[in-house]
């Protein structure tokens, strides 16, 4: 017998060719049999076990990733990942700019052919996987593993700025812990002459005097001075707004002048990451049962402040007009546009948030019905949300007699200007402004948990080992977000987190969306795809089936496209306030920002190329098509724990688009592994018949015409 083994093997190079939605072989490359001279490496065999020991694996185990423990972990992590900082401040003016109550339709409109869609692959596409966005496109296509790259680095701009308003909301905690809230008087530590407080001007009105440069003076003397006219036709402006910008963050002239941290709001910010940390520290095990509290409590106070706020003068007044349709206002492309950003922006697809909440799901999880309720839960938060904001609006237009077009605001000036004025005069004022900043706050924190989770998800994904140091992992990222966010803390950080925020997350996350949506529309295919969410959720109607292809292949990526460019025609530089533009440095740091994502996807893509073997187009399609173990966990825990003889018969996944791959092949024999066998020498061993590597071949090739 000769010490030369000959050892015939088939690989199969996973290949598809479409034909009416079906897939199938595309390839089937034979090699030669590889000679094996045993005489050489002797040695090193007789030194290596034949076999595992018993209870001994023959691969080293990843640990494991974890689950969510608790039945609703999962929807309330993704409820408040979705229902966050914007439903309350955003869309109400939204629906006021908009056409009032018309701006609910084409907001549902877009709800259903683009953010439901979209938000229902992205946990479908997690769920599948159990992976997060870096790990699930490397498998799915190597060529575009950018793609998750670039999710986890928008993830990762964001959270560094979004925890800076959640240290300012705590900030406003604290400084609602007094008899009087700060912000009543325009004190002379922080308020300039422009300050005008309408509470001390009524109290001067009612002694018969003239409230003017924070001092009331007698009529007499208004007289003399003419303070009256003066009054009349000075700018003013309410404590709340200076104690916010001078105050609060120390405002400069602009982001050439950004200046030192200020203390207090590092304070703040360290001890936002801090709550951060310990809400994840473990992982979805802790942080699904903070959710319980952070993302129903928010329902607790705007319900509490919708019954303050209707029982106001002048709210009636702020709801009418918040409600009053203007049907006409939907023949403008920019209320569609308006009500794409916003859904989209709600939902947060393309983030990388939902594939890693997702991931945790058990693989049977029906996530359909979870993305359901929670994109009809945002829709009708976001409506009573504007119940609310519109009530206290219209009560303050009421007190300080103007218009409410005039009162109304959107953004950090709803939130830290116009509703802390509002409180001044309500009785139990340091109440109503904890629960105001408290419901801040727990809406804020739950979008960041899941940010934090997307990025800490993703380094444990490319790095299994460090899933057992878990708490390390999310201390170190902790640590380092706080370092990177100190930046937003100078006098200046206002203009760096409004630079932040309108380029960051923009066209960098529309053009990964419409990516993502093409790819699994038409290259992975959309019937493809259906069928693994029918492996995990049972079978769906033909209806349904149809219906989700149509809309992912067709539906979602033109109205992607169209809010696409919606926003390259609405573009202007970025701007504060109305009167500072950013210089054009500034600008340009801004669309390196948002260039970021794309650069990474683009420069992944190249490595991956140029590290391939084989010719162009070989390169090209292999790298297009998902990996050997791209499918369920369990199913490549199964292909992991197999012989090499086994995982030869075929692709070690057990659904997805090759999920067929092996049928009706004939089975390669295996080498026995039995205990009897394992004492065989290698000599004994090379008696065992060959595989007829042509016979394997020839059905393939068979099976696939």
């Amino acid at each position: 017998m000769s010490n030369k083994y000959k050892v015939n093997y088939l690989e199969v190079e996973q290949g598809m060719r479409r034909d009416d939605s079906t897939s199938s072989f595309g390839s089937v490359t034979l090699r030669p049999y590889t000679e094996v001279n045993w005489d050489e490496c002797s040695v090193a065999m007789s030194q290596a076990p034949l076999a595992p020991q018993m209870g001994e694996s023959p691969f080293l185990e990843e640990p494991d990733r974890g689950n969510w423990t608790g039945k609703f972990d999962f929807l309330l992590s993704l409820l408040g990942y979705s229902v966050g900082l914007g439903n309350v401040w955003r869309f109400p003016y939204l629906c006021y700019k908009n056409g009032g109550g018309a701006f609910l339709l084409p907001f549902v409109i877009m709800l259903v052919v683009a953010g439901l869609p979209l938000m229902f692959m992205e946990l479908s596409l997690g769920q599948y996987v159990s992976l997060g966005p870096i790990g699930l496109f490397e498998k799915l296509c190597p060529l575009l593993h950018g793609l998750g790259w670039g999710m986890v680095i928008i993830s990762s701009i964001v959270m560094l700025y979004y925890n800076m308003i959640i240290a300012w909301t705590l900030f406003y905690m604290f400084a609602s812990w007094t008899s009087v809230i700060p912000w009543t008087h325009c004190e002379p530590e922080w308020s300039t002459e422009t300050c005008y407080s309408y509470e001390d001007a009524d109290n001067c009105m009612k002694l018969n005097g003239t409230y003017y440069n924070r001092s009331c003076f007698d009529s007499e003397t208004s007289i003399a001075l003419n303070l009256t006219l003066l009054v009349q036709n000075r700018t003013k402006e309410t404590p709340a707004s200076q104690y916010f910008n001078n105050y609060v963050l120390g405002l400069s002239e602009g982001i050439e002048s950004s200046g030192e941290p200020r203390w207090q709001l590092v304070l703040c910010l360290l001890l936002a990451w801090s709550i951060v940390f310990l809400c994840l520290s473990k992982g979805v095990q802790t942080s699904g049962k903070v959710v319980y509290f952070t993302a129903l409590f928010p329902y607790v106070v705007l319900v509490i402040l919708f019954f303050r706020g209707v029982t106001l003068p002048g709210a009636g007044t702020g709801i009418i007009y918040y409600l009053t349709p203007s049907w006409d206002r939907l023949t403008s492309a920019e209320v569609w546009g308006d009500a794409a950003v916003q859904i989209f922006f709600a939902l947060s697809p393309a983030w990388g948030g939902l594939i890693t909440l997702a991931s945790y799901n058990k693989f049977n999880n029906n996530c359909l019905k979870d993305a359901v309720i929670v994109a009809i839960s945002n829709v009708m938060t976001s409506f009573f949300a504007g119940f609310v904001v519109f009530a206290v609006i219209g009560y303050l237009a009421y007190e300080l007699d103007k218009e409410i077009k005039h009162v109304v605001d959107d953004g950090a000036g709803l939130a830290f200007v116009v509703y802390p004025q509002v409180v001044t005069r309500l009785p139990l004022a340091p109440l109503w402004a904890f629960l105001f900043f408290f419901m801040l706050l727990t809406l804020g924190l739950d979008s960041q948990f899941a940010l934090m989770e997307t990025v800490t998800t993703a380094l444990m994904d490319f790095f299994p080992m460090l899933r057992i140091h878990k708490v390390l992992v999310v201390a170190a990222v902790s640590f380092a977000g706080f370092l990177g966010g100190i930046i937003f803390c100078t006098n200046g950080g206002v203009y760096w987190l409004q630079l932040m925020d309108h380029y960051a997350a923009n066209w960098s996350v529309l053009l990964i969306a419409t990516a993502e949506c093409v790819l699994m529309g038409w290259w992975y295919g959309a019937e493809n795809f259906l069928r693994d969410i029918q492996e995990m959720m049972g079978k769906m109607s033909p209806r349904w089936v149809k219906f989700w292809a149509i809309v992912w292949k067709y539906i979602t990526p033109v109205v992607l496209m169209f809010v696409l460019v919606f926003n390259w025609i609405q573009y202007e530089p970025a701007s504060f306030g109305e009167n500072y533009v950013f210089p054009l440095w500034a600008n340009v740091i801004g669309w390196c920002t948002a260039l970021t994502p794309m650069a990474a996807i683009l420069l992944i893509a190249i490595h991956k190329f140029c590290t391939a073997e084989g010719t162009f187009l070989h390169r090209l399609w292999t790298l297009m098509l998902p990996t050997s173990d791209w499918g369920p966990e369990h199913s490549r825990k199964e292909a992991l724990s197999r012989p090499a003889s086994t995982i030869m018969n075929g692709h070690p996944s057990s659904g997805g688009m090759f999920a067929g791959l092996n049928h009706g092949l004939p089975s390669i024999p295996e080498i026995q592994t039995s205990h009897e066998d394992d004492q065989l020498s290698y000599s004994e061993q090379a008696e065992k018949p060959e595989v007829d590597g042509e016979k394997v071949a020839h059905f393939i090739f068979e099976s696939s015409m």
